[in-house]
């Protein structure tokens, strides 16, 4: 496989089985495992998701190869009341950042993340935030991205 083999663009509404299929693959790689309950709860929620958010505020760049989705971002363009670190309220969250184990290793993340950078400067937004595993972190570096520091602690309250 060579890299002229693939082809980068965004998702659509065909994609999405495949979006499902690889937000799964993505979450059994990151936490090791699902259980057969937690997957029927995301093939049944994802479908309906990716349908209302899809082309609007969630963007997702892929790289397609063979007629299927090999790799994936999600780009989730977030509006917030503006402050001085985001004038016009626009910011972005990156997650779910996934190639399939035999397309990694080509500079196939490389090249949609910096799909996704440019997308981001075109829209606006005042930053991108994402937070970053050890074999992703490096991908990130390269493409601009920087450790944040924070005078605030991240903090979360579980429902």
């Amino acid at each position: 496989m060579d890299k002229s083999d693939l082809i980068f663009d965004t998702a659509n509404k065909d994609d999405i089985p495949d979006l499902v299929r690889l937000r799964i693959a993505y979450i059994e790689d990151d936490f090791g495992s699902v259980s057969e309950s937690e997957r029927r709860a995301m093939e049944e929620q994802l479908p309906g998701y990716f349908e209302k958010k899809l082309g609007r505020e969630l963007n997702v760049f892929v790289a397609r190869a063979e007629g299927r989705l090999v790799a994936v971002a999600y780009l989730l363009i977030i509006e917030k009341p503006a402050n001085p670190n985001m004038p016009n309220g626009l910011v972005g969250e990156v997650y779910s950042v996934f190639t399939e184990k035999e397309y990694r290793g080509k500079g196939i993340c490389t090249r949609i993340m910096k799909n996704l950078v440019e997308f981001a400067r075109e829209k606006h937004l005042s930053f991108v935030d994402l937070k970053a595993t050890d074999k992703g972190y490096p991908v990130y570096k390269k493409v601009g991205f920087a450790d944040k520091n924070s005078k605030y602690r991240d903090m979360r309250l579980d429902m």
